[in-house]
């Protein structure tokens, strides 16, 4: 794609400075614009001033205020949004031209809406219903009476179990099983262990990404819900009757046993583990590594296992190294004391 960079700042919405007709056919890193090339590139504070004055890209996005008329300039608040924006201009996604692969297996009871695209080795259960402009990649399984939404994007080996609803939009990454069997399991008798039946659904409203081979367990009875506008990385665990609240960001191989909620615009990063019939508020960070043991209020930042307020855990860490010669500076004062009680 070529665009001028008057045309590129009227597509972003920003207001631009310089020569407007500069032909710009990419995008680039600061330091790795190739002189010529018409490479677009972003600055997102003054530290990168340095890599700025000597980028060899053909225009940048800036913040307001930033001088700088070496080359063209667009301006935008967040430079690194409107970047972002601009690298979905310059480089959309492919997408496959609607139709149904001659060896996938569609149902003849399956809905497929206008524009869907069905790839070679999927298969569509019986009372499936796949939105408009929808696709499904190849070696897709969709179970029966799943619902899916218009616009999502169904990566390969994606597993949508039986009764299954996803919103618009959505995007799921290869591997991911949305809907397998809840672990659920009683003792019995006799020792062994009795599967509970797990008859519930999973629902997952619009906007939602789903890394690579995570899993989205089926309720037990009711529902594990997935709110709209979350992102969930890859290899990331959610258990049965989970509640995960709206725009919330669960970073990989974290992991959220049965029935526990996450409230709106959490943060919960790497290898968290949340237990059972945990609540989280809203607003949450959860630093890596974390193990959370209860309940977490709205506003909190915590870390550590098991978790604590993120200042006292720093604390804890400060004095953490010291702890070995304050050990042994106690030994010594006790074995002073003791000297002088027998001196007494």
């Amino acid at each position: 794609m070529r665009l001028t960079v008057k045309e590129l700042a009227e597509r972003l919405g920003c207001p631009c400075e310089g020569d407007g007709g500069t032909v710009l056919t990419g995008v680039a890193a600061l330091d790795k614009a190739v002189a010529g090339r018409g490479d677009l590139v972003f600055m997102a504070g003054p530290k990168f001033r340095p890599l700025l004055e000597a980028t060899a890209a053909a225009a940048a996005i800036l913040p307001p205020g930033e001088a700088f008329d070496r080359i063209p300039v667009l301006r935008a608040e967040n430079p690194q949004l409107a970047f972002v924006r601009a690298t979905g201009i310059f480089h959309p996604a492919a997408k496959p031209a609607p139709g149904v692969h001659p060896t996938a297996s569609v149902a003849p009871t399956a809905r497929l809406g206008k524009g869907v695209s069905v790839g070679a080795g999927c298969v569509v259960g019986d009372g499936a219903d796949i939105g408009d402009g929808t696709v499904v990649h190849p070696l897709v399984s969709i179970y029966p009476r799943v619902k899916v939404g218009a616009d999502c994007v169904l990566h390969s080996h994606v597993s949508l179990r039986e009764g299954v609803t996803l919103g618009e939009r959505v995007i799921l990454h290869n591997g991911v099983v949305i809907g397998g069997d809840g672990y659920g399991y009683l003792k019995g008798g006799d020792g062994r262990y009795v599967k509970i039946p797990q008859i519930g659904t999973v629902v997952i409203e619009d906007d939602v990404e789903i890394g690579a081979n995570s899993t989205v367990d089926r309720a037990a009875l009711g529902e594990t819900v997935i709110r709209r506008g979350t992102k969930i990385d890859n290899l990331v665990t959610i258990a049965h009757n989970v509640e995960i609240g709206e725009n919330v960001l669960l970073v990989a191989q974290a992991g959220i046993a049965g029935s526990s909620k996450v409230g709106r615009n959490s943060i919960l990063s790497g290898q968290v583990g949340v237990p059972d019939h945990i609540e989280i508020g809203e607003n949450v960070v959860i630093a890596a590594k974390t193990g959370v043991t209860n309940d977490i209020p709205s506003g909190s930042f915590v870390s550590g296992s098991p978790h604590l307020d993120v200042r006292v855990w720093r604390k804890f860490w400060a004095c953490a190294p010291q702890l070995y010669d304050l050990i042994k500076d106690v030994k010594k004062l006790r074995a002073r004391v003791e000297e002088l009680e027998k001196k007494d």
